[in-house]
């Protein structure tokens, strides 16, 4: 009952922030183009109809606080240097999670006007029901070919953790226009309870990106008993202090990524897992092997992550000590499906006010 009682106290607070953010106001027109950037990368298929299963409810219309300043340079669209850009991927299975994470920024931004998202797709279409869901959103969609990465992509403990479009997050240096210096990369399993432009403006220093850190995990259970046997392998921690982070909050320096190619250095070891196995979990570990021990740390509020509860069981758990700015539910376990089930965590009561699905057609 005390438990019930705490965060029913939690969700009364956050309704009354939600109120009064000046962030509920309305905002004008937006542009929604799609990406002719790198042929190799958007070669487009057949238009999918698999969207017109959801419908969702229009969001309000969000605008500027006065405080925020608008552009007075002469640069528009994606490339306008007053922006902050996000990018998160768009499919059928967790559209509705996508849909909830873009609201819930743009509920809880002073400057919503100043908020680029880069859609990530493999299938067309999807725009659509953005622009109807999000009549006035910045927003740029981006096909990523499956095929880019079919061939790459190992087993994995979840078969959710196998699909090309979780990897899209290694490409968004070749798919953003180059103009785009900087991203926060978000999953489409979380709500941001506080101002995005306070994530933007982390300070990476001479690091290519930034995450929350969890050092007193056990770093070694994300490789195989081959890989830390073998020198060749473990080798690539000697000199450095590598630490557990989540690949569903990053904010990245798109132009030093560039610059020294890290694509191909997470490609490499991909195809490394294909033939040795050396891990078991997606797209996470070539992200630890390259970056661990060399990430730009952020403030854990930034991700409160494991929300979803293990990757077999999706058990209920428990929020980490301290603030919190982003909720993420990692994990089996989906806000959307199990209050749908009618047996949700607890939790899940924090990631309902977001949700903007009306019916399935």
């Amino acid at each position: 009952m005390l438990w019930i009682m705490r965060f029913s106290g939690f969700i009364s607070a956050a309704m009354v922030m939600i109120i009064l953010s000046p962030s509920l106001q309305s905002f004008p027109p937006a542009e929604a183009i799609r990406s002719s950037h790198l042929d190799a990368y958007l070669r487009f298929p057949v238009p999918s109809d698999s969207h017109r299963r959801f419908s969702f409810r229009k969001a309000p219309v969000f605008r500027n606080a006065a405080e925020c300043r608008s552009s007075d340079r002469r640069e528009t669209g994606v490339c306008d240097p007053s922006l902050v850009h996000v990018a998160i991927t768009l499919d059928v299975e967790y559209l509705r999670g996508s849909m909830a994470a873009v609201h819930s920024i743009l509920q809880h931004s002073m400057c919503p006007e100043s908020v680029f998202f880069h859609f990530l797709v493999s299938e067309t279409d999807l725009e659509t029901l953005v622009r109807s869901t999000f009549p006035k959103l910045k927003f740029k969609v981006y096909y990523f070919d499956p095929e880019i990465v079919r061939s790459l992509i190992s087993t994995s403990v979840r078969q959710a953790l196998e699909q090309p479009l979780n990897y899209a997050r290694n490409y968004l240096a070749d798919l953003l226009e180059p103009c785009v210096r900087r991203v926060i990369y978000l999953d489409s399993d979380l709500v941001v309870v506080d101002d995005i432009a306070k994530l933007w403006t982390t300070s990476l220093g001479a690091k290519t990106i930034g995450a929350p850190e969890y050092c007193h995990t056990n770093f070694s259970k994300y490789f195989t008993a081959r890989f830390w046997s073998e020198r060749r392998y473990a080798g690539t921690f000697e000199g450095r202090k590598p630490c557990y982070f989540n690949t569903g909050v990053m904010v990245i320096d798109l132009a030093k990524w560039r610059r020294v190619g890290y694509t191909k250095r997470i490609e490499r070891w991909m195809e490394i897992q294909r033939n040795d196995r050396i891990y078991e979990l997606g797209s996470l570990p070539p992200f630890l092997l390259v970056f661990a021990g060399q990430v730009a740390p952020i403030e854990h509020r930034w991700n409160q992550h494991g929300l979803g509860g293990d990757n077999v069981r999706g058990s209920c758990r428990d929020l980490h000590p301290g603030p919190v700015s982003l909720l993420h539910w990692s994990g089996s376990g989906k806000p959307w499906s199990r209050l749908d089930s009618r047996r949700p965590c607890p939790l899940d009561a924090l990631w309902a006010p977001y949700d903007l699905y009306g019916h399935s057609l």
